[in-house]
């Protein structure tokens, strides 16, 4: 790293991604924390990336927000994952009840207000879902959405960052989604049973992303579509997708990422849990044990609950699975989730995003993690 005059400073590198193209012996100039221009250097190291952006971390550090909804708990989740590349992140509330979840919003309101970095806001997944597709969440906390609810949510008003939401339309009707989604909340459907006409409805009313791509959903057949081939099918759609080698087959994947019809696109999640950044071999959800092994986590009757990865593993396994250029890969935990989110200074590193990017080796070994151009991480 070198200074390009006052409170300035560039960082070279042999590949530099912006998170459109690559940039070959290049350089990024940085001022205030923002990225100024990527202009041609002599290397300093391998490679220079964005951040990742992460829309659903439940955990990590081993904390489970769910058991910590506090600002204190948000620190220790964020820290976790920063370790691994990610500068940004929806820190996120499985299923649980109304008092939980007014402490998650309350924590998440806190922490912005006090500058937490890299909270990018909060993902609530459930509790309005479809029961039969509930996966590793609490029965006993689902349920259709209230007016309660509903005047929970419309009263965040962006306190708490980016609000994103999965709910099943099962659980909710479409005033409801048009309601939030003119609250500033972004709706995403998820854990449901739901037609494809049914999805496709719901997209009408508002909803914007579909969550863990092929998990917890109605799945496609010739005759009966479902959310899965319905998150394909809509070109205003996003969807999440777990790269862990466990929830979704490599050749499912495949499928999926070459048949995603656009602007929308498959992007990376790490659905991490508390497990993440720690040596824990056992969590707990809603007060039920989850067991670690084998790069599994799961319930005592193998429900996958949750993933056992980063993102920086995710972007390994669609290069190493997938077989995916490493651009692409890259895109799809960076640019494509900062998009999908509405992140615009986020998961890029063209003029005027903020400067949070990674250096790596050409293994992809991370060597450091920089935020506004400040250093955070080094190995």
């Amino acid at each position: 790293m070198t200074q390009d005059g006052p409170g300035g400073l560039s960082v070279g590198a042999r590949r530099v991604f912006d998170g459109l193209v690559w940039h070959d012996n290049a350089a990024l100039r940085i001022d205030a924390g923002r990225v100024v221009d990527v202009v041609r250097a002599t290397p300093e190291a391998d490679l220079i990336v964005p951040g990742f952006v992460d829309l659903q971390v439940n955990g990590g550090g081993g904390v489970q927000f769910n058991d910590t909804p506090s600002a204190d708990g948000i620190a220790a989740i964020l820290a976790a994952h920063r370790a691994w590349g990610t500068t940004s992140a929806l820190v996120t509330l499985i299923s649980d009840t109304p008092a939980v979840t007014e402490a998650a919003i309350a924590a998440c309101i806190a922490a912005r207000a006090a500058g937490q970095e890299g909270l990018a806001g909060l993902h609530l997944e459930g509790p309005h879902l479809d029961p039969a597709r509930k996966g590793t969440h609490a029965a006993e906390v689902i349920r259709p959405m209230e007016a309660s609810d509903l005047a929970r949510l419309q009263a965040v008003q962006g306190a708490c960052g980016h609000l994103l939401m999965t709910l099943a339309p099962e659980a909710v009707t479409l005033d409801q989604i048009r309601a939030l989604v003119a609250a500033g909340v972004q709706v995403s459907l998820g854990h449901s049973g739901c037609s494809a006409q049914v999805a496709r409805q719901a997209v009408e009313a508002g909803a914007s992303m579909v969550t863990h791509l092929f998990n917890a959903m109605s799945q496609m057949s010739h005759r009966a579509p479902g959310l899965a081939a319905a998150a394909l099918e809509l070109g205003s759609v996003s969807a999440g997708l777990i790269v862990d080698g466990f929830h979704v087959a490599p050749e499912v994947m495949g499928i999926g990422l070459r048949a995603k019809r656009g602007p929308g696109q498959v992007f990376l999640v790490s659905d991490a849990m508390a497990a993440t950044g720690s040596e824990l071999t056992e969590i707990t959800l809603n007060g039920r044990t989850i067991y670690r092994q084998g790069g599994r986590l799961t319930l005592a009757d193998g429900t996958l609950a949750g993933a056992d990865i980063t993102l920086l593993d995710a972007v390994r396994n669609c290069v190493d699975l997938l077989g995916l250029d490493l651009g692409d890969a890259l895109r799809r935990a960076t640019l494509y989730p900062a998009q999908a989110a509405g992140l615009t200074t986020k998961g890029r590193l063209t003029p005027g995003a903020d400067a949070d990017y990674l250096v790596l080796d050409e293994a992809l070994a991370l060597q450091s993690v920089w935020i506004g151009g400040q250093g955070r991480i080094s190995r």
